[in-house]
């Protein structure tokens, strides 16, 4: 019994972490780059939707997760264009997005795929068979029966860490993060990198829509990210603004979320609503005691006029 229990919850801590993850690898893209993205939950709950209506009127998973990527990286060069562009303040519009998203979704998703008048299914992503792996006692059922995104969302943990740490271009973006100016006078298009930041960061934030609706549910619901944007900005900064300290908080976080599942299903005597708001409790917890710690790239948030442009 302790063997089937220490599995389920693994697995499911694990599950649940991957949206988290794939979310907060795109806002630390973005963060890296100076870019104050609050809009991730807006955005996943976009992701989350194309990817379903994809998978419905293309007939299978495959068409859901490309266009849940393409619809979000739409939106993340609409985000790069408004904040990065027009310079209008990264909050303001990062708000604005949560707000639209939920909206477009909620109009979209009863539109296209008739919600609330039935429940519409669709393929899973599929669960890769490893035969060797998962035979190991204990650990094998748990970690290597998952489904495809959760093995991609884990090597893109050290392909980011090489990315930002180990080449030129990670070179540039931090250094566009830090201090933009400074870039600038060197050649470096600040803008652009900040544009190709914003695209990454909307293509993950759509695999972690479709790492919810396709790779959990199989279905959509309103407002199914359930504040997990914010969740997956909270990440980053208790993973420090690095890849690896980023992929232990989506797994704390992800594992208080299973954590809480499982303790109603036991009928312990304890209100079901304060185990509901045991991960957001953690998150803010988390950020308290972070936020003071750790230091963000130094023109997070701060939105950037070209020198030229500035002598125009």
């Amino acid at each position: 019994m302790g063997e089937e229990l220490w599995i389920s919850y693994v697995a499911a801590a694990i599950r649940l972490s991957i949206p988290l993850l794939l979310a907060a690898i795109g806002v630390l893209f973005m963060s890296k780059s100076g870019i104050l993205n609050i809009g991730m939950e807006g955005m996943v709950l976009i992701g989350a939707l194309a990817g379903v209506v994809g998978a419905y009127y293309g007939g299978n998973v495959w068409a859901g997760l490309a266009a849940g990527v393409l619809v979000c990286g739409l939106v993340g060069i609409i985000f790069a264009f408004l904040t990065v562009t027009t310079g209008a303040d990264q909050v303001i519009i990062g708000t604005a997005l949560n707000l639209l998203g939920l909206g477009l979704t909620t109009v979209f998703g009863r539109s296209l795929l008739g919600m609330g008048t039935e429940t519409i299914q669709v393929d899973a992503v599929p669960v890769p068979h490893i035969p060797f792996l998962q035979s190991i006692p204990w650990i094998g059922p748990a970690i290597f029966e998952q489904n495809l995104l959760a093995y991609l969302a884990f090597l893109l943990v050290p392909i980011t860490s090489v990315v930002l740490y180990r080449t030129r271009w990670g070179l540039t973006v931090r250094a566009v993060g830090e201090n933009p100016l400074a870039t600038d006078t060197l050649g470096v298009r600040v803008h652009r990198v900040r544009y190709t930041c914003c695209l990454i960061g909307g293509m993950l934030a759509g695999l972690a829509g479709c790492a919810l609706s396709l790779g959990i549910l199989n279905q959509f619901t309103e407002n199914m990210v359930a504040g997990r944007g914010f969740i997956a900005l909270s990440a980053v900064i208790f993973g420090r603004w690095t890849p690896a300290g980023t992929m232990g908080a989506s797994l704390l976080f992800g594992g208080a979320d299973a954590l809480q599942l499982r303790i109603q299903s036991f009928g312990i005597e304890i209100p079901y609503q304060f185990m509901l708001m045991f991960p957001y409790l953690l998150t803010m917890l988390a950020l308290a005691w972070f936020s003071g710690k750790a230091r963000q790239p130094a023109a997070t948030g701060k939105p950037y006029k070209s020198a030229a442009n500035r002598h125009a």
